[in-house]
């Protein structure tokens, strides 16, 4: 049987530099752990000690060109880094922006001085970048979106004008990657195209969303009144249209799975602690069925979406677009599913513990949904399967 790797292979199995960094991203994310993480959530602060340190070790990078300061591999390897953290109970959720939408579009896309200006800072985790795309009134059809950005005749640069909601992140980014919409010059449609617009640039003011979410990144409305952009603001081709945005949103589904998978990891570990332990009658609860077999199933689940997730990654950094948006849709699916299930198992196994600030899960119940409902919800991914996939008509 011939040893040689086939592309199959690399998508399935994960190659030995790989399982190196998922054990020293575990053992960087299990000496932090969820303790450093609850605490810095109820401070109201940013994890910033565990994002430098992840910055410096080269993990918040690890996607990004080895030109400007990256690790020069890919998605594969940025949702390793994700799902270990949330496995330790501390998920950095702001990679799935920063460096898997932002850096990954600008390093794809832009010209030479906004790869030089934001790159080696993103990569380093010196510099944040946060990406606003939904709208009150767009939701889950981004056609909707009324963010528009004008030629300014006067001096060559751009007018952006509209509202952004549930934006993660605004407080602590040194940029937004805003998706507006240009008229094309030809037919007179408008076209999505992205904009960097810098923290503290006039007219861009950002207003705090009240979240029931036990999180660090906060949420926030986005108010862009007529903001004056120099031309260089704009990355990539006016003209691209949707190739460049989905560029940023099939990452953002993959480490959106990650995110679910490795907070589905930490419940099932809590709980398989938890049932190997208790004892109720004459041995561990662990060892009856009723609740050995649901986390088991939990397991199972957990580990065959991040198949479908390392197939996704596999497609992404292979350069097939299409392809990965099927499987980044149904990854970002099965991975939300499995999470909430496991995290919802996990505190059903510890019973009334289970909701004690002691054991730390009952937070995990709200923040699971987000993975169902964000970026893109599970139903919009069920009408994406049915048409594109299955050749269904289209329902929306």
């Amino acid at each position: 049987m011939s040893t040689d790797a086939t592309p199959f292979d690399h998508a399935l199995l994960e190659s030995d530099e790989r399982r190196a960094l998922r054990a020293a991203v575990g053992a960087l994310g299990r000496r932090y752990g969820r303790d450093y993480f609850t605490r810095t959530v109820r401070a109201g602060e940013q994890p910033d000690e565990l994002w430098q340190e992840a910055g410096r070790l080269g993990y918040l990078g690890v996607n990004l060109p080895e030109e400007y300061g990256g690790g020069g591999r890919g998605l594969a390897e940025l949702s390793i880094v994700l799902e270990e953290l949330g496995a330790a109970g501390s998920p950095l959720l702001l990679l799935v922006v920063s460096p898997a939408i932002c850096g990954t579009v600008i390093a794809r896309f832009g010209t030479a001085a906004q790869k030089e200006r934001w790159l080696p800072g993103l990569a380093a985790g010196t510099l944040r970048m946060a990406f606003a795309i939904t709208e009150p009134d767009a939701g889950s059809n981004s056609h909707r979106i009324s963010t528009t950005a004008r030629r300014d005749e006067d001096t060559g640069g751009w007018r952006l004008t509209g509202r952004k909601v549930f934006i993660s992140g605004v407080d602590i980014a040194d940029a937004t990657l805003v998706v507006g919409r240009t008229a094309d010059a030809r037919t007179g449609k408008l076209k999505p195209c992205l904009f960097i617009v810098e923290r503290g640039t006039p007219g861009f003011e950002f207003r705090q969303i009240e979240m029931e979410v036990a999180a660090p990144e906060k949420q926030f409305q986005l108010f862009l009144d007529d903001v004056a952009l120099p031309a260089d603001a704009l990355v990539g081709d006016e003209d691209a249209g949707l190739l460049q945005l989905f560029a940023g949103l099939n990452p953002e589904r993959v480490m959106t799975a990650a995110f679910s998978i490795g907070m589905g990891r930490y419940a099932l570990s809590r709980a398989v602690e938890y049932a190997r332990t208790r004892q109720v009658w004459q041995a561990p609860i662990g060892a009856h069925q009723a609740i050995a077999h649901p986390l088991a199933q939990a397991h199972i689940e957990l580990e065959l979406a991040r198949l479908m997730m390392q197939k996704a990654a596999h497609l992404y950094d292979a350069g097939d677009d299409m392809g990965a948006g099927e499987a980044a849709n149904m990854a970002k699916y099965a991975a939300a599913e499995a999470g909430a299930k496991a995290v919802d198992q996990a505190v059903h196994t510890l019973g009334g513990n289970g909701l004690t600030a002691e054991y730390g899960l009952a937070t995990l119940l709200t923040a699971s949904r987000v993975g169902r409902i964000a970026p893109v919800s599970r139903e919009m991914i069920l009408n994406f399967v049915s048409h594109h996939t299955l050749g269904l008509p289209k329902s929306y």
